[in-house]
């Protein structure tokens, strides 16, 4: 059976001149694999009778992981999928590394994932456009850094890093030391700590939004998603209070269709996320935002 991000029209985000006429680079040149921005709706390749488990493994069929879960002792790992950021144990900022080290050029335009679970997405998109850009993933579960690590490091993939950082804490000691610019920051379906006393918990707090858009480049572009609609909408409003910075991308390229809500109609990266292929077969609604950033902050 073909996988099932082959059966769907292939997209990406659409690239900004910003980023790339900063560094010399023409956009087609740096960007030669641009293709529409939506893919074929993906619920349609689902069906109730199968396992989310085994369509994650259909959807990156590609990366040829499989084989790889007997390789090590990591393979399988059993985690935690709630955990407090705002514990003593992930007060503590991390330290940057030496992007010279991790990265074959450290000068190319970086996309940050934040809470990037088990690091397929993220290893998907690296691995379709090893020279175009970096990815770094910053995940606040250590086990699955280990193992996305060991998966990069298994396949030999060379512009990609996983880092345990709890990134309320240390996304802009991180990024503000990048050579590169910073291009492309995805938020997608992060933990939605659902109890009134623990939104405090969530990923996207006020500190964490002035820190992406004073280091985004100009044109450089923000994805959210949830597929809880009050967590979605909360990231919403954080972000679109910032008017000043922001503007999403329907009012910029009108081929980014929104709904009567003002969500994106489909996913825009190419493939979904795990979380998505579960949501999905579950009959979730995936709601989407992605915003450009139009303006420096004065």
């Amino acid at each position: 059976m073909v996988s099932l991000h082959r059966a769907m029209v292939f997209s990406f985000w659409k690239p900004n001149a910003y980023c790339m006429t900063s560094m010399g680079l023409h956009v087609r040149d740096k960007w030669p694999h641009v293709i529409p921005k939506c893919s074929v709706s993906s619920t349609s390749y689902s069906s109730v009778s199968s396992r989310s488990p085994d369509l994650v493994e259909r959807e990156y069929a590609d990366l040829q992981l499989k084989p790889l879960y007997a390789a090590s002792d990591i393979g399988h790992v059993r985690i935690r999928q709630h955990v407090n950021p705002l514990s003593s144990s992930f007060s503590v900022p991390v330290q940057p590394p030496d992007w010279k080290e991790i990265f074959k050029d450290c000068t190319l335009p970086l996309m940050v994932d934040i809470g990037c679970g088990s690091g397929r997405f993220l290893i998907w998109l690296a691995k379709i456009s090893p020279l175009h850009r970096n990815y770094l993933g910053l995940e606040i579960r250590q086990k699955l850094v280990t193992r996305s690590q060991f998966w990069v490091k298994e396949l030999g993939i060379q512009n990609i890093y996983f880092m345990f950082a709890n990134v309320n804490v240390s996304f802009e000691q991180l990024v503000s030391t990048y050579p590169g610019p910073l291009s492309f920051v995805s938020i997608l379906c992060p933990d939605p700590h659902f109890k009134r006393r623990n939104h405090k918990r969530r990923v996207v707090q006020k500190p964490l939004v002035d820190s992406i858009s004073k280091n985004l480049c100009l044109g450089g572009q923000v994805l959210i998603q949830s597929d809880v609609h009050e967590v979605a909408l909360n990231m919403r409003n954080t972000f679109d209070a910032y008017t000043d910075v922001f503007e999403h991308v329907d009012r910029i390229d009108p081929s980014f269709s929104c709904d009567s809500e003002g969500w994106l109609k489909c996913n825009p990266m190419g493939i979904r996320t795990e979380r998505e292929i579960h949501a999905e077969l579950e009959g979730a609604i995936i709601y989407r935002r992605m915003y450009q950033k139009t303006k420096h902050l004065v």
